[in-house]
């Protein structure tokens, strides 16, 4: 008998060991299919994602970083050496060829922006430029400028933005033929559109001039209000992806080591003024503040805030690692006296100076002292392009989404 309760337990036992072993098989497939399932949907996102934003177009606002033409188009044409190492001719750029607006473009397989205030030729279906040089985020009349720069302020270009939106709205309705309609945006790009911006350093630049740092300092948070102010109405008229540069290392530039050399104890490892640059790290402090503040108060918005600062001080640290001569020499005027231009000729002193071009542009930083060279904005732009410098860190062509 006892070995009849032996085997029957012994049974039992291989029937409780079979049936947890199908309930943990079972369990496993199960597991399995679900996390089968929750990859496949990840992937689909992942897919949907990685396939881009697909802007139709893009509309750009700032100074002379990313103007393509408007000052030129203007005021008189820019003559050469601007624009021979690219477009072998002017294009209305201060650098020797492409700009970092002009890398983005081509990063989302559009056309070179057109400025808005040139009448010549232009095509608009993809975008336009409104950056004019010497601009400011602040009004041209404000304290802080005294009227001393281009009056084409951040204000104005909303000003013309909202005009160019409700006129080609009307010409594209009103259009009889398709040549028509091809030059124009087309109505419904425009809350599709990436909008980015580069502006301030001209608000600095003006400040430091004309006043001591401090109350430089003081009219950081003026400016930032400004900005602000341009991104809402910008949201208003339909803008929901934004692409915004912070502002460069301006105590870096060659016009201000030679013009406002530092003082003693008043500069850094790489001979930039320290101050200068202090102020632009505070203007990037609030303006990435502001930012964050922005994304909670506008419904739909997609806001990158991009760190040029840190991709250039970065260049300019290395410039002997990318192959830079000098990371706080020029290529274009007559060096160490900036009344000589790039490109223009100049009395100084009873002497006629002429800023012409060095033979390798590609071996500077700084194409004329204040404007990057199409080498170095390449560099830039390789860097800032894919994410690698932003908040949040997603890539140009994925703006449009937020990150996980």
């Amino acid at each position: 008998m006892d070995w009849i309760r032996r085997i029957s337990s012994t049974t039992r036992y291989r029937r409780q060991v079979i049936a947890f072993g199908v309930v943990v098989v079972a369990t496993f497939l199960i597991f399995i299919s679900m996390n089968g399932q929750r990859s496949r949907k990840r992937l689909d996102l992942d897919q949907t994602q990685s396939s881009g934003c697909q802007f139709p177009a893009f509309y750009n606002f700032g100074d002379s970083n990313s103007d393509t033409g408007a000052v030129s188009a203007t005021f008189g044409r820019l003559s050469l050496p601007n624009g021979q190492t690219f477009f072998r001719k002017p294009a209305g750029r201060y650098c020797d060829g492409r700009l970092v607006i002009d890398f983005i473009a081509e990063k989302l397989g559009l056309p070179y922006l057109s400025a808005y205030l040139d009448s010549i030729g232009t095509n608009f279906r993809h975008g336009a430029n409104f950056a004019a040089s010497g601009s400011t985020i602040q009004p041209a009349d404000s304290e802080i400028l005294k009227g001393h720069v281009n009056p084409l302020s951040l204000n104005v270009q909303l000003l013309q933005f909202e005009q160019f939106k409700g006129r080609t709205a009307e010409l594209y309705t009103e259009a009889k033929n398709s040549h028509i309609k091809d030059g124009l945006p087309r109505p419904e790009d425009f809350s599709n559109a990436l909008y980015t911006m580069d502006t301030g350093q001209n608000d600095l630049h003006a400040g430091i001039t004309s006043m001591r740092e401090e109350e430089v300092e003081k009219y950081i948070p003026n400016i930032i209000n400004e900005f602000s102010l341009a991104i809402k109405n910008l949201h208003q008229l339909g803008a929901r992806t934004f692409w915004i540069h912070n502002t460069g290392p301006i105590g870096c530039l060659p016009f201000f080591v030679v013009n406002y050399p530092p003082k003693a104890g008043n500069s850094d490892q790489n001979g930039c003024v320290k101050s200068y640059n202090d102020l632009a790290q505070e203007f990037n402090k609030q303006l990435k503040d502001r930012i964050i503040e922005l994304r909670t108060q506008l419904n739909n918005v997609f806001i990158t805030y991009v760190d040029i600062y840190s991709v250039k001080y970065s260049l300019i640290s290395e410039a002997r690692k990318h192959d830079f001569s000098s990371p706080l020499g020029y290529c274009c005027g007559h060096y160490g006296d900036y009344r000589a231009r790039c490109g223009r000729k100049s009395l100084v002193n009873g002497t006629k100076l002429y800023g012409t071009s060095c033979r390798k542009p590609e071996e500077y930083l700084s194409w004329d002292g204040i404007h990057y060279s199409e080498a170095a904005n390449k560099l830039v732009a390789d860097h800032i392009l894919d994410g690698s410098f932003s908040d949040p860190p997603i890539a140009i062509r994925e703006a449009c989404h937020k990150p996980f």
